[in-house]
């Protein structure tokens, strides 16, 4: 575990000055460090301290008590992340206790507005009132909050019907390490002009970023991969002008590497008031992953793929078994959601394409679920996947390690072949689940024995030139798992990388916004910084 590079006198001195500012709660003392040394990833690491706001003006006097001491920030949200070795040598502020409310809800407009901390089904809830909902939804959506969806730049299940995390922040009301606070969204290019002129702190953002833009902007066309969803590296397509110069998406995904989000302004989407899931059986994951394009081409809302390796465990477990009685025959499986305003509506589109497929040679097993209670259990049976391949059986070590790298949907079966062939080279084993509407897949690879740990960065260099041929994103759910970090370039190329660590250093210039994480991170990544030794 790495260790704060403040001294205890000089952390103690930091706390007192917090406390003289702020209302809310101070914890310096080791125990509640070392509750916050790691959310859900493999990696921990003690903080300075935590600080948990009451109020938007103590997250503001925090950062200057922070600044004026010197020392790194970092917040956070619900802990349900997966890739976030963020905690050394930085004061986190937790969002999550205080600072959670849902603050309006404008049905017209079809937007909200939620503090950073706002849990996402808190928002579901109200947001369903109006028969609206927030269309990203992963499957922690219980505990995740919207800033740490933001950090994370999250999907979900729904995201096929209205995309990503950044495809739904409209605005953001923003902290700079440096004690600037304005409002970020999409800039014409004359307002951009006038906020240049206008001068000051703001200006010379807006200066830098827009110079950053036009110098990388042919680069930023021809690299950046044409897939559905992209978190590796930062979003800096989003400041080119056919995207709107939108600095609020720009910021999206960034991990907190850059500013401290204080309030969203939301885009909502209409919800199906009435679902039907159909279920598909294949005789493997490849052959189902072959079909996405055709089964997309029906439009449905969601569309998710389970492989028998995650069946095998869930039974191993003992988990779920009334659920796995529901899926039809197959040892790999595509599971479908359609949406309606009826049941007729919704079935019967479930119904169209099941005629379609009897009709072609090699169809696959069906089960419509029309009983709401089915559906309901499917769909815990599919967010259960995490749980299911959180422990290996036996002595094998399980790691959310390459937890979701993507391809184009219409690749996503020759990509998991050559995968999978991978992985027998190596000696490693995982469960294949995830997005597979958008090509987004999950793994958490089973190390099963040590002289099997010790090739793992020759696996990685492998599995990265995997991805990086079939034009894809080595991260797309969680941000770049610390390893992955030098592995930019062969994504991105060496100018676009560097165009990343420009762009941080136009927010945060003195590299105290969440240090180590995105594009400097490898060191973070040594094995003293594991949870459980590798």
């Amino acid at each position: 575990m790495v260790h704060s590079i403040l001294n205890a006198t000089a952390a103690e001195a930091l706390a007192i000055a917090i406390r003289k500012r702020v209302r809310g709660e101070v914890r310096f003392d080791f125990r509640s460090r070392a509750l916050y040394a790691a959310d859900a990833a493999d990696y921990q690491q003690m903080p300075i301290g935590v600080v948990i706001p009451r109020d938007v003006n103590d997250v503001v006097e925090t950062v200057a008590a922070c600044r004026k001491h010197d020392t790194p920030i970092a917040t956070h949200g619900g802990g349900t992340r997966l890739a976030v070795p963020w905690r050394n040598s930085v004061v986190i502020i937790d969002m999550s206790k205080y600072l959670r409310g849902v603050l309006a809800i404008d049905p017209s407009r079809q937007r909200a507005v939620v503090e950073p901390g706002c849990a996402l089904d808190s928002l579901r809830s109200k947001a369903e009132e109006h028969h609206l909902t927030f269309g990203p939804d992963p499957s922690n959506h219980a505990h995740c909050t919207l800033g740490g969806m933001i950090g994370s730049n999250a999907c979900g299940l729904h995201s096929v019907m209205a995309g990503h995390t950044a495809d739904n922040v409209h605005r953001l009301d923003i902290l700079t390490y440096d004690g600037l606070r304005m409002t970020v969204g999409p800039t014409s290019e004359e307002d951009l002009e006038a906020i240049i002129r206008g001068g000051g702190r703001r200006g010379e953002i807006y200066a830098g970023l827009k110079a950053l833009r036009d110098k990388y902007a042919d680069t930023i066309r021809a690299r950046f991969p044409k897939i559905p969803r992209r978190l590796s590296g930062y979003a800096i397509d989003q400041l080119l002008p056919e995207n709107g110069f939108n600095l609020a998406r720009a910021l999206v995904g960034t991990e907190e590497t850059c500013v401290i989000v204080l309030h969203a302004e939301l885009r909502l989407v209409p919800s199906p008031p009435v679902r039907t899931l159909l279920v598909l059986g294949y005789p493997d994951i490849f052959r189902a992953a072959d079909h996405i394009a055709e089964l997309m081409a029906f439009k449905p809302i969601g569309l998710e793929g389970i492989d028998d390796s995650l069946v095998r465990s869930m039974k191993a477990k003992q988990m779920r078994l009334e659920e796995l009685q529901l899926l039809p025959a197959g040892r790999g499986w595509l599971i479908l959601e359609f949406g309606g305003e009826t049941r007729e509506e919704s079935a019967g589109r479930a119904r169209q394409l099941m005629d379609e497929l009897r009709c072609k040679p090699g169809a696959p097993s069906m089960k419509l679920l029309d009983d709401p209670r089915d559906e309901a259990r499917i769909r815990k049976f599919r967010e259960a996947g995490l749980t299911a391949t959180t422990h290996g059986a036996g002595l094998r070590m399980v790691r959310p390690i390459w937890e979701d790298a993507a391809v184009h949907p219409q690749d996503v079966g020759p990509y998991l072949r050559e995968y999978r062939a991978l992985l027998d080279k190596y000696g490693y084993r995982c469960s294949l689940y995830g997005h597979f509407g958008e090509g987004c897949i999950h793994y958490r690879i089973d190390f099963i024995a040590h002289e099997r740990i010790r090739h793992w960065r020759a696996f990685v260099d492998e599995k990265t030139d995997l991805v990086v041929r079939y034009n894809g994103s080595l991260s797309t759910e969680q941000a770049d798992e610390p390893a992955q970090a030098d592995l930019l370039p062969k994504l991105y190329g060496d100018a676009l990388v560097q165009a990343f660590r420009e762009f941080k250093a136009i927010w945060d210039p003195q590299n105290r916004m969440n240090p180590g994480r995105m594009m400097d991170s490898f060191s973070y990544a040594r094995p003293s910084n594991l949870r459980r030794a590798m």
